[in-house]
């Protein structure tokens, strides 16, 4: 079973789940390691997103100290981009232990897509913004080993999927696709799309295809679970579209280094 290398427990904002919970379904299903990978946004809107990070490292290494020899648990956090943070989120990670840290763009010119109707416009001009303001985050922040979710955004336009395709934004995703081959960036493979009812994983096959084509080789996988049950969710699925796509091998990070384990 692949490991699970994105998921959230009652330290993120939108989640309650507890840390044990999330660590025995890894167990039930086989799983050798898992990474938890609460949420941690800057000037989120509101305040949300916080993290306690003390107190969440700490426990985490209670729930790696009690499982010893069961379950590796990895210590991971996931960032929310803006480009203006490029400092403090490079002060945060270097005092930090994390063993992976994923960096997400959740923000919109400072609004999340997931309460659409706060975005004015076309749902094609939200995708495009949203991939346009990914590139920035890319070539402005450092700091983090994988960017998560990348067509994200997909999940919440009003019409979802209809407005999307790789073809529709190919110049901005290529971009995008060549900034984290440039920058040794892995791309996450997030099964939250399969969650949502999109029939993909985000990104879409097509993108994973293309990245692949321009060399890329460095994929991660992650639920993005909230809840227990979605642990490991549609892994199976994500597996067949990785060996489709040209992929022998998905990385986990340990140290913030790539660990390489074949599909």
């Amino acid at each position: 079973m692949i490991s699970d290398c994105h998921m959230h427990t009652r330290f993120s904002s939108d989640s309650d789940a507890p840390l044990e919970e999330m660590a025995e379904q890894a167990l039930k299903l086989g799983m050798k390691r898992i990474c938890v990978t609460d949420h941690y946004d800057m000037e989120y809107p509101g305040g949300e997103f916080s993290l306690d990070t003390a107190s969440y490292l700490k426990e985490l290494e209670e729930l790696g100290e009690r499982y010893a020899g069961r379950l590796e648990i990895r210590r991971g956090v996931e960032l929310g981009l803006q480009p203006h943070l490029g400092q403090s989120i490079r002060a945060y990670t270097r005092t930090h232990p994390f063993d992976y840290v994923i960096g997400s763009v959740h923000l919109v010119r400072g609004l999340d897509p997931y309460d659409r109707d706060q975005y004015p416009g076309s749902d094609r001009e939200l995708y495009r913004e949203y991939f346009a303001c990914t590139l920035e985050n890319i070539r402005s922040v450092t700091g983090f080993q994988a960017l998560g979710h990348l067509d994200y955004v997909v999940r919440y336009g009003h019409g979802r999927e209809k407005e999307y395709s790789y073809r529709a934004y190919a110049d901005v995703i290529d971009e995008i696709l060549r900034e984290l081959i440039c920058r040794g960036i892995a791309l996450e493979v997030n099964s939250g799309g399969l969650k949502y009812g999109l029939g993909f994983p985000n990104p879409h096959p097509d993108v994973l295809k293309r990245y692949r084509e321009l060399g890329g080789e460095l994929v991660t996988v992650g639920s993005d679970a909230h809840r227990p049950e979605h642990v490991g969710y549609g892994f199976s699925q994500v597996r067949e579209i990785l060996l489709d796509c040209g992929f022998q091998y998905f990385a986990e990070f340990f140290g913030r280094k790539p660990v390489f384990t074949r599909l």
